[in-house]
């Protein structure tokens, strides 16, 4: 039977944490559960990849364990936890993917370059949202929505002309990121570099915040 969790609810975390402490390694359902109910995410189920196979069946997928299965449904955010189950046992082994766009905008960097900037933006005491890594080593900033449709205004007010330049890009609105600790493409999981709080995760902060510091680091980074 499911229970509904009020996104902000510590009470409602550690209920979450402990059943999954109490079972062993959290399954993707319950994870899953965690990101509808206490961040106020829609999920959905994911591919994997195994030896280059996606597990959509398609032989010709144009992106092996790195897509939502067409045929599974969205779980929505405020989901309770039977939902957000029953979900992952309709497809066993299913990734947990994240849709962009309602809940947050992603600004993507290269890996190296964000961790240097997240510690600067630390330092400097900014808004942050949860941050995380992937396989193939590009760092994924959780912002405000909209950011990606601003992002070359934006670029272009501080004085950066080319974003291609600067290997940093918005993912907005169609697109959607692994969550962790998925794996993604068959290359491995997906990290946090900053996991999910309740003061920042459901109102990630404006990418203009960050972009200064972020589009600084990548143009050095590739200096």
């Amino acid at each position: 039977m499911g229970f509904t969790i009020g996104i902000g609810s510590s009470r409602g975390m550690r209920e979450l944490r402990s059943g999954a402490r109490r079972r062993g390694r959290a399954c993707e359902g319950t994870t899953a559960a965690e990101f509808t109910a206490l961040w106020g995410w829609d999920v959905v189920p994911g591919a994997r990849a195994a030896s280059g196979a996606c597990s959509c069946g398609r032989p010709d997928c144009p992106a092996p364990g790195a897509h939502p299965l067409d045929f599974a449904p969205r779980v929505p955010a405020g989901a309770a936890l039977g939902e957000a189950s029953e979900a992952w046992a309709q497809h066993p082994g299913a990734s947990v993917m994240l849709p962009v766009g309602r809940s947050f905008d992603v600004i993507e960097v290269a890996e190296p370059a964000g961790l240097r900037a997240l510690a600067r933006l630390e330092r400097m005491g900014l808004p942050l949202g949860p941050v995380a890594a992937t396989p193939q080593g590009r760092a994924h900033f959780f912002v405000a929505p909209g950011a990606a449709a601003e992002l070359p205004r934006l670029l272009y007010r501080m004085g950066w002309d080319d974003p291609s330049a600067l290997d940093l890009r918005g993912l907005g609105p169609g697109t959607h990121v692994t969550a962790p600790p998925s794996d993604r493409g068959g290359l491995g999981r997906v990290r946090w570099l900053r996991p999910p709080a309740l003061d920042s995760a459901a109102h990630p902060p404006a990418a203009r915040l960050l972009l200064g510091t972020l589009a600084y680091v990548a143009h050095r980074s590739r200096a």
